[in-house]
């Protein structure tokens, strides 16, 4: 008898069924420092915490969330870097941390020219979670 997976409602904090659609158009076209920090915490579960790529949370898509450490990892490329958008990123991060949340934010050239600092920082942030 197939059984379907119980699901825990609340990690997604009221996402409308748009927003689901939407993240698995992003999950199935990730940038290339996604791909890269995917295969690594994908691989390496770091203490036995699973990470979800592109998780929709409320109104937004984060790139990648655990629930057990209620820990978001934000990759952000260059158009992140203009003042607009360092302006809306931040909002959002302040509405994510509203939620009881911890963002982590890094730049694809972080995640590309040293991906094992930023596994050692994801992993810092679960030990202290």
């Amino acid at each position: 008898m197939f059984r379907k997976r119980s699901l825990d409602r609340s990690m997604f904090y009221s996402a409308s069924p748009q927003v689901f659609i939407k993240a698995k158009e992003l999950r199935e076209n990730m940038t290339g420092a996604e791909r890269a920090l995917w295969s690594k915490i994908s691989r390496e579960k770091i203490e036995g915490y699973r990470f979800k790529p592109q998780h929709p949370i409320g109104s937004f898509i984060v790139d990648f969330y655990c629930h057990k450490a209620r820990l978001v990892i934000e990759i952000d490329g260059e158009v992140h870097y203009h003042e607009e958008q360092f302006e809306l990123d931040q909002g959002r991060s302040d509405e994510l941390e509203r939620f009881g949340l911890k963002v982590l934010r890094f730049s694809n050239q972080e995640v590309i020219q040293g991906i094992e600092e930023v596994f050692d920082t994801i992993y810092q942030a679960i030990l202290n979670s």
